[in-house]
């Protein structure tokens, strides 16, 4: 179901002013009906579980996954309503729920970032809202329950539990000594402090109870970092993509290395797309590569090629099994394979306007949109989240989307973002983001980026 016009009207010169603004009118519809196919209403994704137990781990990752996928989601976490409340923490004991002062200012603070959730939802654009704080009580999940029902959102719990002492402690070293709560950074006084705060809240802990109280709830309970998973009453098809994604991420140290192929002989010549077979330059790329892999002593490596030659050729110089993935093959660019920008320009000059307006769902005649690659992708993302250490052998635009979701890039920036010929990243997880290394295998290569045009980017999402 191709929103363009056919290759052959623009050719005849019937694409006159009026028929490209329709054309433009059907890239917007695009838009706006992906997001309402995914999201008939707006939902609140509601956190509950003990202080350390991943929620704002889960919280950050579902955002950028979302993000990606095209919902427009934000996180609403109630530890920095809390510190712009009170300044200063001095210690647990403001979480003790006998600690009657605390306990009006921790409820205004929810009810403040609500009031934020229902702006974002019914004003701002906003398609799912993640509200990250412990909700540990019934009362407080029965307040969020009546302020959804109020405003006709939907709501999706998600509960981590965790009775694993050495992920917990991990998590507090990790995440909770670089808190704004401890500025001084004492380890042994922040873990003691965290510790006598988690206990404050186990004395009114009430877990989801899906025999009976909460039965009729959707959510997902997540336990001990994804061991299990207990899933209840799922409503739509954006709380299964919630439920898909959640059960996928799984909390382990690994890599992930993302390269262009070699250079091939369509980059020399300037070429789009093809099945173009790799340089003399792209196979001295293939045997650094090797050495890099050597040098790296990267020996449980795994390594995925799309199946186009150019990546495959590449993967062949290494001396270890690879896979071929179809859907890492680059974006399809229609009847514009294997041409230069040059003669597209003069060929189809409406298309090249268009897709400068808006290159993240500008779509080729009887090609891909890079809004259509990211949706083609996210198998692969989801696979990536579950293995260890990966190689991806991949294409500019497949890595720029790669890319964009491990660093939580915009769909305005994605379509820009630098992927050179001949450079490996190194892509590592830590706490709330992702650690990248670049590594030049120097040897030359074209350079085949294009700089975002000079144009309006009013209609850009």
């Amino acid at each position: 179901q191709d929103f363009n016009m056919s290759s052959a009207q623009r050719d005849n010169g019937s694409a006159n002013s009026a028929e490209a603004k329709k054309t433009d009118v059907r890239i917007n519809e695009k838009k706006c009906s992906w997001a309402s196919y995914m999201t008939n209403s707006p939902t609140m994704i509601v956190m509950i579980g003990l202080p350390a137990r991943g929620k704002t781990y889960m919280s950050k990752k579902l955002t950028r996954y979302l993000n990606w996928i095209g919902v427009p989601t934000k996180v609403f976490n109630l530890g920095v309503y809390r510190r712009e409340a009170v300044r200063a923490y001095k210690s647990y004991d403001f979480f003790r729920h006998d600690n009657e002062e605390a306990m009006k200012i921790r409820k205004q603070c929810a009810l403040v970032a609500l009031q934020d959730v229902k702006a974002y939802l019914t004003e701002e654009g906003g398609q799912i809202a993640v509200f990250d704080a412990t909700n540990t009580t019934r009362e407080r999940r029965d307040l969020i329950q009546g302020f959804v029902k109020e405003n006709a959102f939907k709501v999706f719990f998600v509960e981590s539990v965790c009775d694993d002492p050495e992920v917990i402690a991990a998590n507090i070293l990790e995440v909770k000594v670089s808190s704004p709560d401890y500025p001084e950074r004492h380890r042994e006084r922040v873990m003691d402090d965290f510790l006598k705060r988690i206990e404050c809240y186990k004395v009114t802990y009430q877990p989801l109870d899906p025999d009976n109280y909460d039965k009729d709830l959707s959510f997902i309970k997540v336990m001990n970092v994804g061991r299990r998973f207990l899933v209840n009453r799922v409503q739509d098809y954006i709380q299964s993509k919630i439920v898909y994604y959640l059960m996928n991420i799984h909390v382990h140290s690994h890599s992930i290395y993302l390269c262009r192929h070699g250079e091939s002989n369509h980059n020399v010549e300037g070429r789009i797309g093809g099945d173009s077979e790799l340089s003399p330059r792209g196979k001295q790329f293939a045997h650094a590569l090797r050495d890099f892999i050597e040098e790296h002593k990267l020996s449980d490596l795994k390594v995925w090629t799309s199946q186009l030659r150019r990546t495959i050729q590449t993967a062949e110089e290494l001396g270890v099994p690879y896979e071929q993935w179809k859907i890492l093959n680059e974006i399809d660019a229609g009847v514009c394979e294997e041409m230069t920008y040059e003669m597209i320009q003069k060929t189809f000059p409406e298309e090249f306007a268009l897709r400068d307006q808006d290159k993240y769902h500008y779509r080729y005649p009887g090609g891909e949109s890079y809004q259509d690659l990211v949706q083609r992708l996210e198998p692969v993302i989801m696979e990536l989240e579950r293995q260890g250490n990966v190689l991806v052998i991949c294409h500019q635009a497949v890595m720029r989307c790669l890319l964009a979701y491990f660093l939580d890039k915009s769909a305005e920036d994605l379509p820009y973002m630098k992927c050179p010929l001949h450079t490996v990243l190194k892509l590592t997880p830590v706490a709330y983001g992702c650690k990248v290394e670049m590594f030049y295998l120097n040897v030359e290569a074209v350079n085949t980026h294009r700089d975002r045009p000079l144009v309006s980017c009013s209609d850009s999402s």
